[in-house]
C-alpha cells in the first residue's frame, strides 16, 4: 500500500556526500503535532478541572470559566483518539520507519541494541549508540509504554465522561470501568495522577530531541516537520 511521502528540501551547503532519506509522512507528522497539542491542552485544563482556580467566589460550576475548560478538554480528547485512529491505521499501511515493527523492540537485535543506547545515554557518549535512521530501541520501548498509558487515560476519561448520562452511550460503553477499579473515586484519581505522567513526559521527550540534535547531529527534530534526515551516502544503519 503506498504512503504519502515528503519531498527532500532544498540542499543545504554542506561538505561531503549526502543522501535524503524519507522517513516520516505527512498523517504521522500531522498526528504527531496535533496530539502534542492537544496533550498540552488536556493537561492544562484537566488539572483546572479538578482544582479551579481564578476563581474569585462561589462554586466552579456557576462560572462559564468551568464550562471552556470542559468543552475544550473534550475536544482535545477528541483530537487525541482521532490521532490513535490515524496512528493505528498506519502502523499497517505506513512505510517500514512507520509500521509496528519499527515502534516495538522485538528482535533479538534490537534487544541487544536497547541496552546499548540506554548505557550510551547514560554515560553521554552518543558516539557508542547503535545509529538507526527511525526510531532506536530505546524510543521504541517508550513510545509504546507511553501509547499503552494514553489507552488507560482515554478509557478511563470516557468513563468519567459517561457519568454525567446513564443512558448515553459513554455510560453503558465504559461504566464497568468503575466497578473494576473500585469506584468512580479511583477512577478519577487514576485519571488524574496519569496526567502527571505526561506532565513529566513531554519536557523530557523535548530535551533528549534537543539533546540528540546537538550531540548526535541526527536531524531529530526538524525530521518531524520535515519528514526525514539528511545523511551521509556511506553510513550504515541497524534499520537501513
Amino acid at each position: 500500500m503506498s504512503t504519502i511521502m515528503a519531498a527532500p528540501p532544498k540542499p543545504l551547503p554542506r561538505t561531503g556526500n549526502y543522501r535524503w532519506v524519507s522517513l516520516w509522512g505527512v498523517p504521522i507528522r500531522v498526528m504527531h503535532w496535533a496530539a502534542a497539542l492537544s496533550i498540552v491542552v488536556l493537561a492544562v485544563t484537566g488539572l483546572y478541572i479538578g482544582k479551579p482556580y481564578f476563581m474569585t467566589s462561589g462554586e466552579a460550576s456557576s462560572h462559564f470559566l468551568m464550562g471552556w475548560m470542559r468543552f475544550l478538554h473534550f475536544t482535545a480528547a477528541g483530537v487525541v483518539v482521532m490521532t490513535a485512529v490515524v496512528r493505528v491505521y498506519w502502523l499497517f499501511a505506513g512505510n517500514r520507519y512507520e509500521r509496528w515493527r519499527a515502534l516495538v523492540p522485538v528482535s533479538r537485535k534490537n534487544l541487544r541494541n536497547l541496552l546499548r543506547q540506554a548505557r550510551a545515554y547514560v554515560l553521554v557518549r552518543p558516539e557508542e549508540a547503535p545509529p538507526y535512521l527511525g526510531h532506536n530501541p530505546l524510543q521504541q520501548m517508550s513510545y509504546t509504554m507511553l501509547y499503552a498509558i494514553a489507552a488507560a487515560q482515554v478509557v478511563t476519561g470516557f468513563a468519567l465522561y459517561g457519568q454525567y448520562n446513564s443512558a448515553g452511550i459513554f455510560y453503558r460503553a465504559f461504566n464497568w470501568i468503575g466497578p473494576l477499579l473500585g469506584g468512580i473515586p479511583n477512577v478519577r484519581f487514576i485519571h488524574h495522577e496519569i496526567t502527571w505522567v505526561f506532565a513529566i513526559y513531554l519536557p523530557i521527550h523535548v530535551y533528549l530531541s534537543i539533546r540528540a540534535d546537538v550531540l548526535e547531529h541526527n536531524s531529530t527534530i526538524s525530521s518531524i516537520v520535515s519528514g526525514g534526515r539528511m545523511v551521509p551516502a556511506d553510513a550504515k544503519f541497524q534499520d537501513d
